[in-house]
């Protein structure tokens, strides 16, 4: 019986995603002898953690969910004043660009990157996870592509439910 519990606790380990810093509530599960026992971090836990972190937080309850709102920095990615590279130039800066964005995902500092789908002035959007917008800022314009005058960046505050995802 352990031998199955363990098993069964090892399975729901490995197929956790690594990224639960993104959900509201999480569930920490213990074993003890032969029982699971499933304990739920509360929200306001969450929120205190993310305060200390110097992260702007509020929650509210609507009927029986109590959703926290996080704020993050909506960076809009816009055509910048220097776009005369040659092609080979413009394909290495957007590998660079590339390179860069997947480093801010995989640091835990973007939740949410996407370029748009017509050829117009707003070429893509980035959604920070930074405690503050200077930092949002710095991040974004360590950008190959800002830093070559290809785009420039423009940044506003967003408030979203910690956790929420699209639909």
């Amino acid at each position: 019986m352990k031998n199955l519990i363990l098993s069964a606790f090892l399975s729901l380990f490995i197929s956790c995603d690594q990224s639960s810093k993104e959900e509201a509530s999480e569930e920490i599960v213990e074993v003890k002898e032969d029982t699971i026992v499933e304990k739920e971090v509360s929200t306001k836990s969450i929120e205190e953690d993310l305060k200390k972190k110097g992260y702007q937080t509020f929650s509210y309850k609507e009927g029986d969910t109590t959703y926290l709102m996080q704020q993050y920095y909506m960076v809009f990615l816009k055509s910048g004043p220097t776009r005369s590279q040659d092609s080979t130039e413009a394909a290495e800066l957007q590998k660079k660009h590339m390179a860069h964005l997947e480093r801010m995902a995989t640091e835990g500092y973007t939740s949410l990157t996407g370029p748009m789908g017509d050829d117009g002035d707003l070429r893509g959007i980035v959604v920070f996870n930074t405690a503050t917008q200077a930092e949002a800022d710095s991040l974004a314009n360590l950008d190959p592509m800002v830093k070559a005058g290809r785009l420039k960046v423009e940044i506003h505050p967003w408030w979203a439910a910690k956790g929420g995802k699209l639909k």
